[in-house]
């Protein structure tokens, strides 16, 4: 019967566990079996506490990777190979035995030899089986190599010492261990010890799991048992559980929100990385010149999932009352756990580029499990993956940090800079709406300190500061921007002053603004550009931008609405000899209206369609039924607008007129 907890497939293939803590080999021999004893030691002794590791016989390998199909033990006695493990195994000093499970992979005969880390380390064996001698074994990468010096050294002072999450829970009844969560992660995790064909007790699989340990005449949980399969660890841990604080501002500012994630260590995981994607708006920048945009969000899934699976995995649950903490500010997202890193890994070792020490892991059981569930990865592939997702995102470079007392471990992911000012710009929006005003100068310069490059910022403080009346302050502004060539998003400094010129009745000035102002790439910008200079009286160059854009605002009805609205001023402005161009113009405005009309599902904005669509039917000299029913459609969705009945009377008295001439 199978009796491992893992998917077999995910174990050969490396997908849950380390290739460092497997072992191939292809055939069994006398000098295999050699191998194999020392091996087992080494992996028994477990010198950076990764919980063990797994020989398989009947696969070769090439570089560490298994070769497929399996060779198989085709021709061998497996009974035989089994018996010669146990009985000398027992020559391991002190005692070890290994869990083996013969297996059938791709249609071969294998046997894996599940080597979990032994209780009583250090573990001794003997060079060869014709020499008595034994020495002291642990694994260097993927080798089996006698511990010497230093080594042998640490390996001694590790003596009888079980990792917090490995260690026997003498109070505590295994009856609070919950079946279902047991069989549901094991479920999770394709295991065949809970498949169809299978009937196992529960105290079996506990047993399987290695997450009972017997003690006299009973068994007791290990501290794994409580922080994974029992619904609240915290009863047992305290500071088993993980806390979300968004807060509006920089640190001391208002919180906004709390979160607190509770349950088995992985379930609590799971929802609070579902819970902090909820943060990572997706922002889209069309590339000049590309028909793909370009796609960040505002922190890297993967590069929170590593960061905060990390500070799960690597804390203490030993007397530690501290949960893991993420702090959600404007800018940044920090992720603190407790206490610090282990000793062996410094400063230095946290810097671009640098490489983690091998040291021996705080927990290696959880990290088993997490690493079962895909939720964490291979040994040192943490921090250069978090480094490696926020620069594939644009974002800056993560940071982490602990103090000389190792009583914490800090990350911090700050936010992408685009984000940064969307965040900004929509508090400063809350901010204005409700009076606010000052406060929501005062957000956006303070985006603008982190961001100090982002013309979307330094725009919507020229309309704030303008609408307090500092417009000499705002105009100063901008010409700072305006000479300064590497300022993100350039145009939106000059399409906001260009705006308040117009407003303030300044044509001329805001015509010489718009000439200067850098193209825009977002669309919205482009038909606000053009919607600029239609205001300013520019029909040729508003006309220009819309017709060079029609395939972007084509089903946007706001903006097929101004471009009608351009070619009816167009044709306006034409001199009189111009009549074919007049109608021509004309005769695109209304279908540029009626397709409008047929995409709006706002009545306002209809109205105002079938009103201009009313007043160039009547210069085309449409049928009187297709005119009135634009001004009946206009004046129906918007009754109270004194300019639609004031236009249809006069078109009812210049006809009543007419008729009355002939």
């Amino acid at each position: 019967m199978n009796v491992l907890p893992i998917n077999l497939d995910d174990l050969i293939h490396a997908r849950s566990v380390e290739s460092v803590r497997r072992e191939f080999k292809k055939t069994w021999t006398p000098q295999i079996s050699d191998s194999t004893l020392r091996s087992i030691c080494a992996f028994a002794n477990d010198f950076f506490n990764l919980n063990g590791g797994y020989i398989i016989i009947g696969i070769e390998d090439r570089d560490g990777q298994p070769i497929l199909p399996p060779h198989g033990l085709d021709g061998q006695n497996l009974d035989d190979i089994q018996k010669w493990i146990r009985g000398n195994c027992k020559r391991i000093s002190p005692e070890y035995q290994p869990v083996l499970s013969p297996e059938i992979y791709q249609e071969k005969q294998i046997l894996v030899i599940w080597i979990p880390a032994g209780d009583v380390r250090p573990y001794q064996a003997p060079e060869t089986t014709n020499n008595s001698e034994k020495f002291y074994y642990v694994r260097q990468g993927s080798e089996s190599v006698k511990a010497k010096d230093d080594i042998l050294t640490q390996l001694m002072q590790m003596a009888a010492k079980v990792p917090f999450d490995d260690r026997r829970n003498l109070s505590i009844s295994i009856d609070k261990i919950s079946p279902g969560l047991v069989r549901e992660f094991l479920s999770d995790i394709k295991s065949d010890l809970v498949s169809q064909n299978v009937v196992i007790s529960d105290h079996e699989l506990y047993r399987h799991l290695r997450i009972t340990a017997p003690i006299n005449s009973h068994e007791v949980p290990k501290n794994i048992a409580l922080l994974f399969f029992v619904h609240n660890p915290e009863e047992y841990f305290p500071g088993a559980r993980i806390e979300i604080v968004q807060f509006g501002d920089d640190a001391g500012g208002d919180l906004i929100e709390e979160k607190i994630f509770r349950g088995p260590l992985h379930l609590q995981l799971r929802q609070a990385l579902d819970y902090l994607n909820t943060f990572s708006t997706t922002m889209i920048r069309k590339v000049p010149n590309q028909a793909t945009s370009y796609r960040t969000v505002a922190y890297p899934y993967e590069a929170m999932e590593e960061a905060l699976v990390n500070a799960v995995y690597h804390r203490s649950y030993e007397g530690v009352q501290e949960p893991v903490k993420v702090y959600l500010y404007p800018d940044r997202l920090e992720i603190i756990s407790y206490p610090g890193p282990v000793q062996g890994i410094e400063r230095k070792h946290l810097q671009p580029g640098a490489t983690i020490p091998p040291v021996p892991y705080r927990n290696r059981r959880i990290g088993d499990f997490l690493k079962d569930l895909a939720l964490a990865e291979t040994r040192g592939t943490g921090i250069p993956k978090i480094r490696r997702k926020m620069r594939e995102n644009g974002s800056p470079d993560p940071s982490f940090n602990f103090d000389d007392a190792r009583s914490y471990f800090q990350v911090i992911l700050p936010a992408h800079p685009q984000y940064v000012v969307i965040h900004a710009i929509r508090e400063s929006a809350h901010l204005w709406a409700v009076g606010e005003r000052q406060r929501a100068i005062s957000n956006l310069e303070s985006a603008l300190n982190r961001v100090p490059k982002s013309g979307a910022l330094i725009a919507q403080i020229i309309e704030y500061r303008t609408s307090l009346g500092e417009f000499s302050t705002a105009e100063k502004l901008f010409r700072d921007t305006e000479i300064d060539p590497t300022i993100m998003d350039r145009h939106l400094p000059f399409i906001a002053i260009a705006k308040i010129l117009l407003d303030r009745g300044q044509p001329k000035r805001a015509s010489e603004i718009l000439e200067q102002a850098p193209s825009p790439i977002q669309i919205d910008d482009i038909v606000e550009l053009a919607v600029l200079y239609k205001r300013a009286k520019r029909f040729q160059e508003a006309h220009q931008i819309f017709t060079a854009n029609y395939e972007l605002i084509k089903d946007d009805p706001k903006s097929l609405q101004e471009y009608a609205q351009t070619k009816i001023n167009l044709a306006y402005s034409l001199k009189s000899k111009e009549i074919h161009t007049k109608k021509r113009l004309n005769r695109e405005a209304v279908e540029l209206l009626r397709r409008a009309i047929q995409l709006s599902d706002d009545p306002v904005r209809n109205a105002w369609c079938w009103f201009d669509l009313a007043k160039v039917l009547n210069w085309l000299r449409a049928p009187e039924t297709e005119i009135l029913q634009a001004y009946s459609k206009a004046m129906e969705l918007l009754p109270y607008e004194s300019r639609f009945n004031e236009s249809y009377n006069a078109w009812r008295l210049k006809k009543r007129a007419i008729a009355d001439s002939q």
